[in-house]
């Protein structure tokens, strides 16, 4: 605004007031002259004064459109409001940044295409942008700003913010003044600022940079440390950075106070008596007790436990309390759990967010909350687990909004999964050479919660297909009922089999997480090849029939249908063969998998899993050569080729013959590499161990138990086309006639 001419002209229109007869517009673009004058509050017949268009004018810069306002007369009465608009932004360009940075910049900053240009908001953005490189540890990042008309088009701007980031700021040591307790080993795991390390610049190192916007935190995560032994009177300092703007370096520095570790002399819970509580054995099944030492870590544990046990009573907002009484002389704390438990709460809506594609009663039929059920953590827990399990969702929340004191509702915001791929594949595995993959698969067919597959399986020593569809939940009810047909040709070292087949299976669920099956198989298999060593020890050619039925029961607690990170996987199933055909036997399976996620304890994903499968199988009549138990493969005993571990006879060469009990088990830890792309890094050890035929009238047999492990590492990657596994593996001295490999992969199994 020109002040010195919007006091010239006040002084000139107090001299000589007069009536407005109209009111005129020059230079309006983004505003109708209408809304302008309403805007202005000048109206025609008003007195015009130097108060009246002070006010005009002001109400009309308001509206952040303008560089210059100013009012002419014509001495009649007829007054023009004369406007300079800001110029609108025509173009934004964003330089000098990489594309990850450029798409976080533009979604900080508010200034956008189409907006006026303002001098205010463009400094804003500046600045936006230096705090966004600070928090990311670049420091003196200089944003500078560059205006371009528009061909003669005064009143729009192409702009340009040329970003020169700045330098990190890296962090040489982290100094612990007055602590004796811990040191930065003890510390740097919780920590976010750490020291640079040897060769920081590698993955798995620490690069030193600074994280601004993590240091206060990093001093309330020091302190929880200390809270975790037992020192309730540690005192961290505020962090102090000592920088160098010349080498940008740091040093940082905690000044603490220690004190002295405290003892729990008493644990109590103060409950009012409707709960019905047994507060006594609560207190007993608590992870702090009378005598410990002093750890805010379990004591948290114990608040969620009792804040669960209160809240399955429908008592959604609960409050657990812990009112600790420090005794300062003998360094001891009681600790008494203040539960107020509020009012009871039921539902009242349930509201399905985020299924583009799946029906909302898919969603709704693995809920065990729904309008009018009184609250319940459990149930709101085991329907969270139960959505991940479909493999439905990539994410699943369930937000709770209050309504009042007795009710509340659910949105259950869930972020779908690809489900559906056509894909086809072309790898290479040292045991089966060049390996060709085509399918067409999809666990959520049109949202129906149906699953279906078309898939082709090629590699040197097999070519395999199949077509199956599974309805888990028959219309919507606790019954589900599936079909496969199949062919399979494949090229054993010491036999070939030909086989095709039906199966359909027939499931119900028991309970939340147990289920048990029902499954007829009828299978025509052609096996040509055998060498005379094995036909002598009993093992036939040609065509052979299985009828067979297979009970199964099986239990799935896991939080995640391909990443467990809770839970057990457990199963067991037995197969009759010998309803008809020429196979008669009866084969035991059992599985057994273990998930911990480490996270909640030591703040970092780290998963263990523990897997394992045990087989037995006993002779009713006949069993076939590709019936037999092996071990060997992805799916058993990596390092060694698929199927190779197994009692063998020797005939110029040693041939495996199937075993007749077998046991394999995994130990795994699973660690992120990359998280926004779900790639992970795992490594693993395996044991198994075979057993099967121990004698033979004309040809030797090496029977005895067949104690096998490897170890190894590999990539496991959640991708578009479903989980991919690349393993590489070392079998741990296996025998001269062991047939080993390094090199596996797969596409589509769970982890």
């Amino acid at each position: 605004m020109k002040k010195n001419l919007l006091l010239l002209l006040l002084g000139t229109l107090s001299l000589d007031a007069q009536q407005i007869k109209s009111i005129n517009f020059n230079g309006l673009i983004h505003l109708s002259p209408e809304v302008a004058k309403e805007i202005s509050g000048l109206k025609e017949g008003q007195n015009l004064s130097g108060e009246a268009t002070d006010k005009a004018i002001l109400n009309l810069f308001k509206q952040s459109y303008f560089e210059d306002i100013f009012i002419t007369d014509d001495g009649n009465g007829n007054i023009t409001i004369n406007f300079k608009e800001k110029p609108s932004i025509a173009r934004l360009d964003l330089k000098g940044v990489v594309t990850n940075d450029k798409k976080a910049i533009e979604q900080l900053i508010t200034i956008k295409p189409g907006n006026m240009y303002d001098e205010l908001a463009i400094e804003k953005t500046k600045e936006k942008i230096r705090q966004f490189y600070e928090a990311k540890g670049y420091f003196d990042t200089v944003v500078d700003v560059q205006k371009e008309v528009v061909a003669d088009n005064e009143s729009s701007l192409f702009l340009t913010l040329n970003i020169n980031r700045g330098e990190n700021m890296v962090i040489n040591d982290v100094n612990l003044v007055g602590a004796k307790v811990f040191d930065y080993s003890d510390i740097e795991p919780i920590v976010a600022n750490k020291s640079r390390e040897f060769m920081g610049w590698m993955w798995g190192r620490n690069d030193g940079k600074v994280k601004l916007y993590d240091l206060p935190n990093d001093s309330l995560r020091i302190q929880d440390k200390y809270f975790q032994k037992g020192y309730l009177d540690a005192k961290i300092s505020n962090p102090y950075l000592n920088a160098s703007f010349d080498s940008y370096t740091a040093d940082l520095t905690y000044y603490i106070s220690e004190g002295e570790p405290y003892k729990v002399s008493e644990v109590s819970i103060k409950a009012p008596e409707f709960l019905e509580l047994d507060t006594d054995e609560l207190v007993k099944d608590f992870k702090l007790e009378a005598g410990d030492r002093m750890n805010s870590e379990y004591l948290r544990r114990d608040m969620k436990k009792l804040d669960d046990l209160v809240a399955n009573k429908g008592y959604a907002f609960v409050k657990v309390t812990p009112n600790t009484i420090k005794n300062q002389d003998d360094h001891s704390v009681s600790i008494e759990y203040e539960v107020e438990p509020g009012e009871q709460v039921y539902i009242r809506n349930v509201q399905i967010s985020g299924n583009e594609r799946t029906a909302d009663r898919v969603v709704r039929r693995e809920l065990y909350l729904t309008e009018g059920n009184l609250y319940n953590r459990t149930d709101l827990e085991d329907s969270k687990d139960a959505l991940k399990r479909t493999s439905y969702f990539d994410e699943v929340e369930i937000k709770e909004e209050r309504v009042d004191k007795n009710t509340l509702d659910l949105i259950v915001d869930v972020k779908e999964a690809s489900t559906g791929s056509i894909s086809g594949g072309i790898g290479y595995g040292s045991s089966d050479g060049l390996l060709l993959n085509a399918s067409l698969s999809d666990t959520n067919i049109f949202g129906s919660g149906m699953k279906g597959v078309v898939s082709v399986d090629r590699s040197d020593n097999e070519l395999s297909g199949q077509i199956g569809l599974t309805n888990p939940r028959i219309f919507d009810s606790e019954y589900s009922l599936g079909g496969t047909l199949y062919a399979n040709d494949y090229d054993w070292d010491n036999y070939e089999e030909k086989s095709y087949g039906f199966s359909t299976t027939l499931g119900r669920k028991l309970t939340r997480d147990l289920s048990a099956s029902l499954t007829y198989v009828i299978e025509q298999s052609k096996i040509s090849g055998l060498n005379q060593a094995l036909r002598n020890i009993g093992y036939k050619q040609g065509t052979n029939i299985k009828s067979s039925l297979i009970p199964a029961i099986n239990y799935n607690s896991t939080d995640d249908f391909y990443l467990p990170r809770r839970g057990i996987i457990a199963g067991a199933s037995v197969e009759f063969a010998g309803l008809g055909g020429d196979e008669k036997f009866t084969k035991i399976r059992s599985n057994f998998n273990y998930y911990l996620g480490l996270r909640e304890y030591i703040d970092y994903d780290l998963i263990l899993r523990y897997k394992a499968d045990f087989g037995k199988i006993f002779t009713n009549g006949y069993i076939p050569i590709n019936e037999k138990l092996y071990l060997g493969g992805l799916r058993s005993l990596r390092g060694y080729e698929n199927r190779s571990v197994s009692p063998k006879v020797y005939n110029g060469d040693w041939y495996e013959v199937g075993g007749d009990l077998s046991f394999n088990n995994s130990f795994e830890i699973s660690f992120p590499i990359i998280d926004r792309v779900k790639m992970r890094g795992v490594t693993f050890f395996d044991y198994g161990t075979i057993r099967g035929k121990s004698s033979s009238d004309k040809y030797p047999i090496d029977a005895k138990s067949k104690n096998r492990s490897s170890y190894g590492a590999g990539v496991e990657w959640i991708t578009p086309i479903g989980p991919l596994q690349i393993i590489f593996a070392k079998a741990i001295n296996p025998a001269s006639n062991d047939d080993t490999n390094t090199f596996e992969f797969s596409i589509g199994r769970r982890f």
